[in-house]
């Protein structure tokens, strides 16, 4: 998972051959994809699953997203594209998971498969792309077998994980909170996010689409990924771009479903009225707001937060939309975004600072952007939350966080944190 940045010179540029066609539906995306390293991003049963790798670019660093911003344009330049569907997902896509801190050992990647399927308002579609000689001019020629599906594979043999603490305990994630909570009332700062981990190991014959399964059919509301080992679902859209329109969803304040119709109203009405809850969401509303305005000049997001019900926690929500004013590309503005207050903290370099200071271990990918782009800068990106890094050896790492400000509970955070571990607790388990 560590590499050097990758420096991408115009000489670097591999020429892509890119076809995409028309399939009959295709229903269930998640049987093609490869057991150990699948490539998915779906919601609600549709999206697209990439299969085998045309072309890997590794980037590291403050600049990494920026650095992949390039990359791709001189990628996008370079290759040979045919896409008689034309719908978000077709043609030229990338993979993409960046490291969540500058800092971060992990390395950020966009994936190129050499097949994608797709599925989307009720259209289907086949996309293979190679690697051709710029000098051949047959090389892009479509191949007989452009429409052809890859094989379905069956899902291996079941497996339960068990996931123990790890470099950061319970009573360790208590005494983390208690100290962010004492520098936020020294008004060092207004809110930042802790989280936690745990660990455990998987056998290497493990088939990683039983957890895809378990998260996609658990959580169909949320993106479920996996990309270079981060898997998970994520109920955050960092950004979207379609056509030049740029949407997000917000969310920050979190707390438990109830156990019965009563108890669950109450505890969305809890949330709404929570002025922690309140003023954590705000900060998060704000940071996208200020990120994405010198991008959009007719910016929309309503006064109050909804309240979004998923299938084992409400959160306090606010979707943004507006109009693309310079062509900033989805890679772009995940750039401009990360890292939201929603997962750092507000001011960003203080609650950056903290983080570092109080979490005894590297988040990787934990808390960046994960998701798509596509060859008109177009694509989707998620926050990486409910999610684990799974490595090519077995070992998996989960992550979950809590934000904190004022008037947060090292007790309530802690158990914030646990109900978020759920999904991929459950998923493997």
């Amino acid at each position: 998972m560590t590499a050097p940045a990758t420096t991408r010179q115009a000489t670097d540029v591999t020429a892509l051959s890119v076809e995409t066609t028309p399939l009959d539906d295709v229903r269930q995306l998640i049987p093609y994809i490869d057991s150990r390293t699948p490539l998915l991003w779906l919601r609600k049963g549709e999206g697209i699953a990439g299969i085998g790798e045309a072309l890997r670019l590794e980037f590291s660093g403050p600049d990494r997203i920026a650095d992949a911003s390039a990359a791709w344009r001189e990628t996008v330049a370079a290759a040979t594209i045919a896409d008689s569907v034309r719908t978000p997902g077709t043609g030229l896509v990338a993979f993409g998971t960046f490291a969540f801190a500058d800092e971060s050992a992990a390395t950020s990647t966009l994936i190129v498969p050499e097949i994608i399927l797709g599925r989307r308002d009720g259209r289907s579609w086949i996309t293979r792309i190679r690697p051709i000689d710029v000098n051949d001019a047959a090389a892009a020629a479509p191949t007989s077998t452009s429409s052809a599906l890859p094989p379905r594979t069956p899902l291996g043999d079941e497996y339960r994980l068990s996931l123990l603490p790890g470099t950061l305990g319970k009573d360790g994630y208590r005494q983390a909170v208690s100290a962010a909570v004492a520098r936020i009332r020294e008004h060092d700062l207004s809110k930042t996010v802790l989280a936690r981990d745990l660990t455990g190991h998987l056998p290497l014959e493990s088939d990683l689409r039983r957890a895809l399964v378990e998260l996609a059919l658990g959580y169909p509301e949320c993106w479920t990924f996996a990309v270079d080992g981060l898997v998970g679902s994520s109920p955050e859209t960092l950004v979207r771009v379609h056509h030049g329109t740029v949407t997000a969803r917000v969310l920050a304040g979190t707390i438990s479903r109830g156990a019965d119709a009563v108890a669950d109203h109450d505890a969305a009405v809890t949330l709404a009225s929570s002025t922690k809850d309140q003023e954590e969401h705000r900060f998060a509303v704000a940071s996208v707001l200020e990120a994405l305005r010198p991008h959009s000049a007719d910016l929309d997001a309503s006064d109050l937060p909804f309240t979004l019900k998923l299938p084992n926690l409400w959160h306090l929500a606010t979707d943004v939309a507006g109009t693309l004013s310079d062509g900033a590309s989805s890679l772009d503005l995940a750039d401009a975004l990360h890292p939201t207050a929603a997962v750092a903290g507000t001011p960003r370099q203080d609650a950056l600072a903290v983080i570092r200071e109080l979490e005894p271990f590297d988040r990787g990918r934990y808390a960046g952007p994960v998701g798509w782009v596509g060859g008109d800068g177009d694509g989707e990106w998620a926050i990486a939350l409910r999610c684990a890094q799974v490595d090519p050896d077995g070992d998996l790492t989960a992550y979950a966080g809590a934000g904190i400000v004022a008037d947060s509970d090292p007790e309530r955070e802690l158990a914030e944190t646990t109900m978020k571990f759920r999904p991929i607790v459950e998923a493997f388990g």
